[in-house]
């Protein structure tokens, strides 16, 4: 109602990059890390790529003081890398894996290994819903293969979204969605659960130029990755919204620039943004979701490029099962070779017999190996097929709306 206090909520979010044996200087960043937050007092913090569930003990161990809740989110292999910290009660905790997250094949990035997610905790703010997530990252935007799984990504959080924030007053999410501002998956994520970008917001602002998380200036960024980009990125958010009775305001944004005070090293390779906003029970909150008309275009859009993962994915499975019918041929020709030499009824065998046993095995690996591509490729032709067709309807939906 008018006049009701006005709860003023500070919200810290960074992508950590704390990667156990390979991320640069890691230990001493994750100490940095909790003596900041120790020091500066949030009443949020959403952290990504914490994949030591020891480094997550040691920071909660630190912060038990000033932020007595706190939530690691388990998944995939090596864990989502997801956590929350808070100053106000956890009621529920629930975490979200995508159906789609990259090639298991594609050892170099492991994402799929990690299981990219997204963790919902429910606070007593408001009650607030809070969501820590990660996207697929993208590698290379000129020939991004990943596209059509971070856009399933961010069409199956958009969902999620919608139907898991109705008994909250106000929705809070802060993750690394590796997209541009402007990217499709964002406009898609935003457009579709009328979620507000903190930075575009924000009365103030304090960091890096354009809100940029991906720095060149950052001692630990590739530098060759932000070529195309020489002020550097902005694929970190906070986003948010307000439902029932409730209105918010981002007071101020700030992202950190470079070392952190009274050190040569910065947290992360990201940029951390920091958000204060101004939570108040006033009439109805004014959306921020796009026209029907804007709608339908990035609905339609987002559906072109999943079709182009769905076609990519189809031919990647008509491959690999043919692949896997010449290896079965292969082993069914060996086996009636090695039936026919035990008989008697051909010659003798052609080939030396351990030559014979490592083609066998050859012929079994691939066999092994292209069953096991054409399975994953067929669940991933299921998924994409799933997202176009919510999307049609989605779309179907928009048009015949008045």
């Amino acid at each position: 109602m008018e006049g009701d206090p006005t709860l003023c909520l500070r919200i810290f979010d960074l992508n950590c990059w704390a990667i156990r044996y390979l991320s640069k200087r890691r230990q001493e960043r994750v100490r940095l890390i909790g003596d900041t937050l120790r020091q500066d007092g949030f009443d949020l913090v959403l952290l990504q790529e914490v994949w030591s569930e020891q480094d997550y003990s040691d920071l909660r161990v630190k912060l038990a003081g000033c932020y007595p809740f706190s939530h690691y989110f388990r998944s995939g292999v090596i864990g989502s890398g997801l956590c929350v910290f808070s100053r106000f009660p956890i009621l529920d905790t629930l975490l979200y894996q995508y159906s789609l997250n990259g090639y298991p094949y594609m050892l170099q990035h492991g994402d799929w290994f990690c299981g990219k997610s997204v963790g919902v905790s429910v606070g007593v703010t408001a009650p607030l819903l809070s969501l820590s997530l990660q996207l697929h990252a993208e590698y290379c935007r000129e020939k991004d293969a990943y596209l059509p799984h971070r856009l399933v990504q961010a069409w199956e959080l958009a969902q999620f979204i919608r139907h898991t924030s109705k008994a909250a007053d106000v929705v809070l999410l802060g993750g690394d969605l590796n997209m541009h501002p402007e990217d499709v998956g964002i406009r898609l994520l935003r457009g579709w659960t009328g979620l507000r970008d903190a930075f575009a917001e924000a009365t103030r602002f304090e960091g890096c130029k354009n809100g940029c998380t991906l720095v060149p200036d950052n001692c630990f960024t590739d530098k060759s990755e932000l070529l195309p980009f020489p002020l550097g990125i902005r694929i970190d958010y906070i986003l948010y919204k307000a439902i029932s009775s409730f209105t918010v305001k981002c007071e101020e944004l700030k992202t950190t620039t470079g070392p952190a005070a009274g050190t040569d090293i910065p947290f992360s390779d990201h940029e951390a943004v920091m958000a204060t906003l101004h939570i108040q029970r006033r009439g109805q909150p004014v959306g921020a979701t796009l026209g029907t008309a804007g709608l339908a275009d990035v609905v339609t859009e987002a559906r072109t490029e999943v079709g182009v993962g769905l076609r990519a994915a189809r031919r990647q499975r008509y491959s690999s099962g043919r692949m896997a019918v010449l290896a079965l041929l292969l082993l069914l020709l060996q086996a009636v070779a090695a039936l026919g030499t035990l008989a008697g009824l051909g010659a003798e065998q052609p080939f030396p017999k351990l030559s014979f046993c490592l083609l066998a095995f050859l012929a079994l690996g691939v066999l092994v190996l292209a069953a096991g591509l054409h399975l994953f490729h067929t669940m991933e032709v299921k998924m994409l097929h799933g997202t176009e067709d919510q999307m049609w309807m989605a779309l179907r939906a928009l048009q015949e709306r008045p």
